[in-house]
């Protein structure tokens, strides 16, 4: 794992405002992510986990505070490059798949390479490869409803590594899974930071995964309350 910073939160606060409520979600996050981690963010129900994510993913902007990816400060990006930075360095995975129903498996796969600019050729021949690499290249030609849930999330994983992003961002991956697939996707996630040393940054309440990531970093009511890294 190397000592450069990828991701990294200063001072982050999220304030939600309904009419005259404020709801703060985030209260002054600090954070750091360097290139090659394995790390999950865990806390309970309404801690900040998603809103983390989303700030960390240029999805929403904080109230106050800064994210830097790769250096570069996110609030200081035109929306259009910000959108750019997006598609080419984080890969995102969602609790609810969000594949396109009317593409196969291998067309949602290569659709991010497609955004891309990515050859048709060469786009093809990388969906082909990691889909080989995740054991699911027999889905190839199936379209998502076809596909158990845990297979759609394969597929969704897929599609964020194909790119090789500087990180994947992964919501509560886990959330519409049983355990034993939830430990199949965890572990699938693991051997692709091994091996391609993808740097993946999950949110998840399920306590059964904790012991498979390097850092775990506890969010409660909007703070980091404990940082601690395992082997």
């Amino acid at each position: 794992m190397s000592h450069e910073p990828v991701l990294q939160a200063e001072r982050l606060v999220k304030i939600y405002r309904t009419d005259s409520v404020e709801t703060p979600a985030l209260r002054g996050v600090d954070l750091v992510i360097q290139k090659g981690e394995f790390t999950a963010v865990a806390g309970p129900s309404g801690s900040g986990k998603s809103t983390l994510l989303h700030l960390l993913g240029g999805l929403d902007k904080p109230t106050s505070g800064e994210v830097f990816l790769e250096g570069k400060p996110l609030s200081k990006l035109h929306p259009e490059a910000l959108a750019r930075l997006r598609l080419k360095k984080i890969g995102f995975v969602f609790q609810a798949y969000n594949l396109i129903p009317v593409l196969t498996v291998l067309e949602n796969t290569a659709f991010v390479l497609e955004l891309q600019g990515v050859p048709y050729r060469e786009r093809i021949k990388r969906a082909r490869a990691i889909l080989a690499e995740l054991g699911i290249e027999k889905y190839a030609d199936q379209y998502p409803h076809r596909l158990s849930g845990g297979e759609q999330q394969r597929v969704a994983v897929a599609r964020a590594v194909v790119g090789e992003p500087a990180v994947v961002l992964a919501d509560e991956p886990t959330a519409n899974l049983d355990g034993e697939n939830s430990r199949a996707l965890i572990d699938l996630m693991r051997r692709l930071n091994e091996t391609r040393g993808t740097t993946f940054l999950f949110a998840t309440h399920d306590m059964r995964l904790l012991d498979r990531v390097n850092r775990l970093l506890t969010l409660e009511d909007g703070r980091i309350t404990s940082d601690r890294r395992q082997a």
